[in-house]
């Protein structure tokens, strides 16, 4: 073959590959951003609406290695499983592809129900579900949907990493549990104590109370419970007003007992835990308030923006996985970006993370955090308090790992 011949061969084929990585380049991806901005978890859904659109923008075109620009739309489900079905059939009915979803494992549970059945029946026109805080361990094992991808850790991966720190606290004897009655705080209340009993045996247990979600309005009664109780520690998976109010009710009551959280750095609650001063709360999470680098600018920019934090950091996580998938795939089509997210690895404000792929469920580093003033060292003052949450720990993605039964079922 003569040597024009070769060279106009391999122009063609590199033109073609160039093609088809630039394929999607330029093409906007909507996300519909389904979670509650009525009732009373508006506060926490607005301020992470403001997030996904503000890590959208900043990560959109030139910014992403697909150069494709995110676009991300609010729709309200009130909180309620029942409207969240509604929320996603009216996104799909508008075009989206991709939702995302995170305050309440009741309506995650519902959503990746749904979107895996509208799948089976619409094949070419498929949904990805991105959930970055539903932490219902259902819906990465006996629950696990091939169109659901985890960003946050789930709750036996943060009780495993908690419970690891708490047993190498000698001050924990008796604890007290108070959790919201629905499948999340159940399961902070039994792995907690699965977890502490082949851990710390000693530790007892002094009592176990649920409560209704979003409905208590004083937490008073709860709070005598607590000191009746003789507990020397609290955990509570609470988060939003519940956890702003619980905090408020132990400030009226002038209780200072050291308190394990997951929540404590949402909306509103940082501002109750200041007006009580500098107490012992500690954070379980995948971030901390006090990243620097990219992350920590990020950060600085939202707060000059919004005069809010932004603390949501598995958004950051989900928008790079998408654009690093896309470009991978070298298209948006949600079956093939789905195939792409499987296994992918990127690099993020705390090391690698990787979307395992047997569940979908990001594997990641976990971090304790602990409520304190600012300082030189942690200069990020939440909510403008004057209070930060410093990083004491940090555990390895493989400390905070767990199993799955999950079964994936992936498309033919």
């Amino acid at each position: 073959m003569r040597p024009v011949i070769l060279k106009t061969i391999a122009l063609s084929v590199f033109a073609a590959s160039m093609s088809a990585a630039i394929a999607q380049s330029g093409e906007t991806v909507k996300i519909a951003h389904i979670d509650p901005f009525s009732g009373p978890f508006a506060n926490v859904g607005v301020n992470q609406f403001k997030s996904w659109q503000f890590v959208a923008e900043r990560k959109s075109g030139k910014n992403n290695p697909a150069g494709v620009k995110f676009e991300v739309t609010q729709f309200d489900n009130k909180g309620s499983p029942q409207e969240s079905l509604t929320a996603l059939q009216a996104a799909i009915d508008q075009g989206y592809r991709y939702i995302t979803q995170g305050n309440g494992s009741g309506a995650g549970l519902a959503l990746s129900d749904a979107v895996q059945k509208y799948n089976d029946r619409n094949p070419g026109k498929e949904v990805i579900y991105l959930n970055y805080a539903a932490v219902d361990p259902a819906m990465t094992n006996e629950k696990c949907s091939y169109w659901h991808f985890r960003l946050d850790a789930d709750t036996t991966m943060k009780m495993e990493a908690l419970t690891t720190f708490m047993k190498d606290q000698p001050k924990v004897k008796k604890v007290f549990l108070l959790n919201q009655n629905y499948s999340h705080g159940q399961q902070v209340s039994r792995y907690f104590k699965e977890g502490m009993k082949s851990k710390r045996p000693d530790v007892q247990i002094v009592g176990d109370d649920l409560h209704p979600i979003g409905q208590v309005k004083d937490f008073a009664p709860y709070v005598a419970k607590i000191k009746q109780s003789g507990a020397d520690t609290l955990v509570s998976g609470n988060w939003g007003t519940d956890l702003t109010l619980l905090v408020k009710a132990l400030n009226d009551a002038g209780m200072k007992l050291p308190m394990y959280t997951y929540y404590a750095g949402v909306t509103g609650t940082p501002t109750a835990l200041a007006a009580g001063g500098e107490g012992e709360v500690y954070v379980i999470a995948y971030g901390h308030s006090n990243h620097s680098g990219e992350l920590g600018k990020l950060g600085a920019d939202f707060k000059k923006k919004y005069n809010d934090d932004y603390y949501t950091y598995a958004i950051t996580n989900g928008i790079d996985l998408l654009g690093q998938a896309m470009a991978n795939a070298k298209s948006t089509n949600p079956a093939k970006v789905a195939a792409a997210l499987e296994g992918l690895s990127v690099k993020s404000f705390a090391g690698d993370v990787t979307m395992r792929k047997s569940d979908h469920q990001l594997q990641q580093s976990m971090f304790i955090t602990k409520w304190q003033k600012v300082d030189k060292k942690n200069p990020y003052s939440v909510e403008n308090t004057g209070y930060t949450f410093a990083s004491i720990k940090q555990l390895p993605p493989y400390i905070a790992s767990t199993p799955t039964s999950c079964q994936m079922k992936r498309p033919s």
